[in-house]
């Protein structure tokens, strides 16, 4: 079972015999003897095309299940398995019984040829570990002997920590409840990782990031597609075993939740990311008390979270990691349904939250952001360019980086991450 957990679904043998099954399955639904059998293939690529462009304007435009238009790769994708259903199903009447098995054999090949490629656009799961979740299954809770103890003193600062040689030489993850004490939500588990630093004897006093993943999803999202620890693991063995201790936290309550990372009518969001979590760090881990030790990221939603939370609280988190973040918080493409749904239709109150309204009003010296869009993603690369110009202006030390061939996808993640940790080791002065 380890060998199949480990099988890779974006490359190898996996990818190649996805396209296999999708090239034969869409070569015997496209073939038949009969002239008017390319009239129906045409008419059904067209109704396909229809099909998709309706059910994409359901979910964004009519129930709001996603804020934003979906990305014009997977939409692309969902057209060929579309048709395939639609030349099944003109096949049956008259296919005997194993031509309908091998039509809806068929069918499958041209599905899972289109499932694959869409994962691998999102690049979310990466083995059959990422999609059944058995890895992440298998994190274990905090145990008391990691937690800071009550009577705890700071440990040493970075300058002054020196690695023992017994130092381990990887980081390690572990999952715990988050209670929402002053704010009355109901996270998922938080994912935490770390560092080998955090495994001595004395541990150091260690910077904190915090880290929010994009909607629908979770907290595990970010240890599958966004490989998480290897990216993490990769940093400390740079910087002597250091790295920041970081909390992956839920602000959504489940996986189709949008609270927008607000206090509102949805929930009160907003104090549990600023009031709740750092409390729960500070008091149960080893970590910097000085939160200009402190960073908050996210991608998509929540890099758009992340913004909220650095341009909201630059005293908790003064550093910000947003990888392709909207230009402010939506719970629908139509922003007088975000408003109505949130604030009883107040505009001020729903503006007077949003990160563009804030820097416009305050200065964030001593802040930095550093910014991250897939080249691909033009239209998140164009609320980047306009999150970035705001940044600059109202002081905050800022880099904006576009990363070539990428969409709005988890490879934007890993491939700007690195670039973020280093922008982030300079804002906290870590050796190397």
């Amino acid at each position: 079972m380890d060998f199949l957990s480990d099988v890779s679904l974006v490359d190898g043998p996996f990818l190649w015999f996805s396209i296999a099954c999708g090239a034969a399955g869409g070569a015997y639904l496209l073939w038949r003897r009969r002239r008017s059998w390319l009239l129906l293939v045409l008419a059904s690529l067209v109704v396909s095309i229809g099909a998709v462009a309706l059910i994409h304007w359901v979910l964004v435009d009519l129930t709001a299940t996603f804020s934003e238009n979906l990305p014009f790769e997977t939409l692309a994708w969902a057209v060929p398995a579309v048709a395939a259903v639609l030349l099944c199903a003109a096949r049956f009447p008259q296919s005997s019984w194993r031509g309908r098995s091998l039509s809806v054999a068929a069918v499958l090949g041209v599905v899972l040829l289109c499932v694959v490629q869409i994962n691998l656009y999102f690049g979310l799961n990466n083995t059959v570990s990422d999609l059944l979740g058995t890895a992440v299954a298998r994190i274990q809770p905090l145990e008391a002997s990691l937690k800071r103890a009550a009577d705890a003193k700071p440990g040493p600062a970075l300058s002054a920590w020196k690695a023992p040689d017994s130092m381990p030489r990887n980081g390690i993850m572990r999952k715990a409840g988050i209670p929402g004490t002053a704010s009355g939500f109901t996270a998922r588990e938080a994912y935490i990782y770390l560092p080998p630093a955090y495994q001595t004897v004395p541990r150091p006093s260690l910077p904190v990031l915090v880290l929010f993943a994009g909607q629908p999803g979770g907290p595990a999202d970010w240890l599958s597609g966004g490989q998480l620890r290897t990216l993490l693991d990769k940093f400390a063995e740079a910087h002597q075993g250091i790295a920041p201790v970081t909390v992956v936290v839920d602000p959504n309550g489940s996986a189709n939740a949008n609270t927008m990372c607000m206090d509102s009518n949805i929930a009160s969001v907003d104090t549990y990311l600023s009031q709740d979590v750092p409390a729960w760090i500070t008091e149960t881990l080893n970590v910097s008390k000085d939160h200009k030790q402190w960073a908050v990221g996210g991608f998509s939603f929540g890099g758009t979270c992340a913004m909220q939370m650095g341009t909201s609280h630059p005293d908790v988190y003064a550093s910000i990691l947003p990888f392709a973040a909207e230009r402010e918080p939506a719970l629908a493409k139509d922003r007088n349904k975000t408003i109505s749904d949130s604030f009883d239709g107040d505009v001020e109150a729903f503006e007077s939250r949003t990160p563009l309204v804030l820097m416009e009003q305050r200065n964030f010296a001593g802040s930095g952001v550093y910014l991250v869009s897939g080249e691909a993603d033009r239209e998140f690369t164009d609320y980047m360019h306009e999150l970035a110009d705001a940044a600059r202006n109202a002081g905050f030390e800022t880099e904006e980086h576009a990363i070539p061939h990428a969409g709005h996808s988890w490879d934007a993640v890993i491939r700007g991450m690195p670039g973020g940790l280093d922008f982030l080791a300079a804002r906290w002065g870590l050796p190397r």
